[in-house]
């Protein structure tokens, strides 16, 4: 009869543990990036430029520096969002605006994928670069929004 009860009671618990157990397959609709980087953080405005290419982002100009936003890219893991420093012909900076964060997952993904793409795209000064393995959701929308940036900004790489 013992060993019934503890059954009994180790498979409630399971149970229990079970359904209040939460998975990360949900959607990640983050408005805010979080890379680590020291750069702060801008919040988006729900339902600004949801398809790509429908907004060029803002493009600013201060001196010889062009900084140009680009759109934000809706992935199924949420949005993405870049900004780009042009000086001198030259892609100087690149920045996320907003990259997929609300679960640990993302953020893990993210803290690693998002530096590994603004170092490629840097040093190939284009949007043309290899996706992160394990990041093409994010690499995606990140390309397209930096393309659409630099071309906002009428950037033409070097040969």
């Amino acid at each position: 009869m013992r060993k019934i009860t503890l059954w009994l009671l180790a498979t409630i618990a399971v149970v229990v543990l079970l359904f209040s157990y939460k998975t990360s397959t949900g959607s990640d609709n983050s408005p805010v990036a979080d890379t680590g980087a020291s750069t702060p953080a801008v919040e988006t405005t729900p339902g600004a430029a949801t398809k790509p290419g429908t907004s060029r982002g803002s493009v600013a100009r201060s001196g010889s520096t062009t900084v140009a936003d680009g759109p934000v890219v809706p992935t199924k893991r949420g949005n993405v969002q870049v900004q780009a420093s042009i000086s001198g012909g030259r892609i100087t900076e690149i920045t996320p605006v907003t990259v997929p964060s609300t679960n640990n997952r993302s953020r893990e993904i993210n803290k690693q994928a998002v530096p590994q793409l603004r170092t490629e795209a840097l040093a190939a000064q284009s949007a043309h670069i290899d996706a992160v393995s394990g990041a093409t959701l994010t690499s995606d929308g990140y390309t397209q929004s930096l393309q659409a940036a630099l071309d906002g900004a009428h950037f033409k790489a070097q040969p």
